[in-house]
């Protein structure tokens, strides 16, 4: 019924199928696997600092340290200075204070290493998403119980256009956006779909929001 050639036709149709659906799958691992998406990256910092201690047990505001989130595309790294804020008269004499004076007395500013570092190619504006009612813990995770910030969240574009097509799941009223243990009063969903008409959210999912 079929040519003497057909035979051999098929076997290597099926060998390329194969072929096909393993790349594909090894593909699909690596796009998602954490070593792509550097989720759990957790760089050794030049000084001992405990997110932990500071914005969980002693309660400090994100924006105290990273004051332009609000009002600029950047979340500001602090400078030393204001590290002495409080540690010019707490802990003054502790060891992991010794690299944090080095820097004030010579007027260094201390290499911090960045955790969550988007592609150059990427767009992220965090004072719009601050002001829409996004709350830090959506991106960055629960920093409050990191003693070493590490990357929580993968980050990817997928990541990004699950909020911006579903943002009634995300957001929060802005007194609460950087609140670690924010819990919604009621229906996350309906506060999300009144909150949407109330800060006019209207996410792009064009390609130029992220990609400009």
């Amino acid at each position: 019924m079929f040519p003497p050639w057909s035979d051999k036709f098929f076997r290597v149709m099926v060998l390329l199928l194969g072929l096909g659906v393993g790349y594909t799958v090894v593909v699909a691992a690596l796009a998602t696997s954490p070593l792509t998406t550097t989720v759990g990256y957790m760089p050794t910092q030049p000084v001992d600092y405990s997110h932990a201690v500071h914005a969980g047990k002693l309660g400090l505001d994100c924006r105290y340290c990273h004051n332009t989130v609000e009002t600029t595309a950047m979340a500001s790294i602090p400078p030393t200075a204001t590290c002495m804020n409080c540690h010019s008269m707490i802990l003054p004499d502790s060891e992991k204070m010794i690299p944090v004076k080095e820097s004030f007395s010579k007027r260094k500013p201390i290499k911090w290493v960045r955790v969550h570092d988007l592609p150059d190619f990427v767009y992220f504006n965090h004072s719009i998403h601050i002001n829409k009612g996004v709350g830090c813990v959506t991106c960055h995770g629960r920093v409050d119980k990191m003693e070493v910030v590490y990357q929580a969240k993968p980050l990817t574009m997928g990541f990004c256009l699950d909020c911006h097509r579903n943002p009634e799941k995300f957001l929060r009223p802005r007194e609460f956006v950087t609140k670690m243990d924010y819990e919604p009063e009621g229906d996350q969903l309906e506060l999300g779909r009144r909150l949407l008409k109330e800060y006019n959210v209207k996410p792009s999912t064009d390609c130029w929001a992220c990609h400009r």
